[in-house]
């Protein structure tokens, strides 16, 4: 069965941006309000980092076929992403404050880390789920530039406390990998998961 869209289940306007761009027409299917998105994030004891957003990206595209299932809405196929930054086994997740922001920018600054975005697919029974990883590497950043970056907002309710398409971007000395993973969607492997789905684009 061919489709003409997919429901994305996700809030990053990121997200949004990265479909458009290849021409993907999409709707969301966003959490309801009695749903706790964020508990599916919380970090298990030991588990290492591709594991964990592989697991995340799996219990979000549960969550929403539940969704889609109770909305009455038209079948499509679901899309959904998680992406986490890690320095060895360490999870750098979204900063809880100001401090915490700080803390991660210093961990990374002059190092190489890695970004892990896992993406899913889900029409009909079947599902897809596929995982991009990039390094990343920081040049040193100034503990003033850190200061900076942090008190204007940006680095909150990022995964590593950083937006590769923001500021920061002037000390990201190199990247291997995917820039549209480091965002948060890795075109080239999401666009493989559409079309085995069946949508047009």
């Amino acid at each position: 069965m061919k489709h003409d869209f997919v429901y994305l289940a996700s809030q990053s306007p990121r997200r949004r941006q990265l479909l458009e761009q290849i021409g993907v027409r999409f709707e969301l299917l966003l959490p309801r309000a009695d749903e706790d998105a964020e508990a599916l994030e919380a970090e298990c004891p030991g588990e290492l980092p591709a594991d964990y957003v592989q697991r995340v990206t799996r219990a979000k595209l549960q969550a929403a076929r539940a969704r889609l299932a109770a909305s009455g809405l038209p079948a499509a196929p679901i899309l959904c992403s998680d992406t986490t930054v890690a320095l060895g086994r360490r999870i750098l997740g979204k900063p809880l404050d100001a401090a915490h922001a700080s803390q991660t920018l210093a961990a990374l600054s002059g190092r190489t880390h890695r970004v892990i975005t896992a993406v899913a697919v889900a029409a009909g029974r079947r599902e897809w789920l596929v995982a991009n990883t990039s390094r990343v590497h920081f040049a040193a950043i100034p503990p003033r530039d850190i200061a900076r970056y942090v008190a204007s907002g940006e680095p909150f309710g990022k995964a590593g406390a950083y937006a590769i398409q923001s500021a920061v971007a002037a000390w990201i000395e190199r990247i291997d990998g995917s820039y549209s993973g480091i965002m948060g969607l890795p075109l080239f492997e999401t666009a493989q998961l559409l079309r085995q789905a069946g949508v047009r684009f």
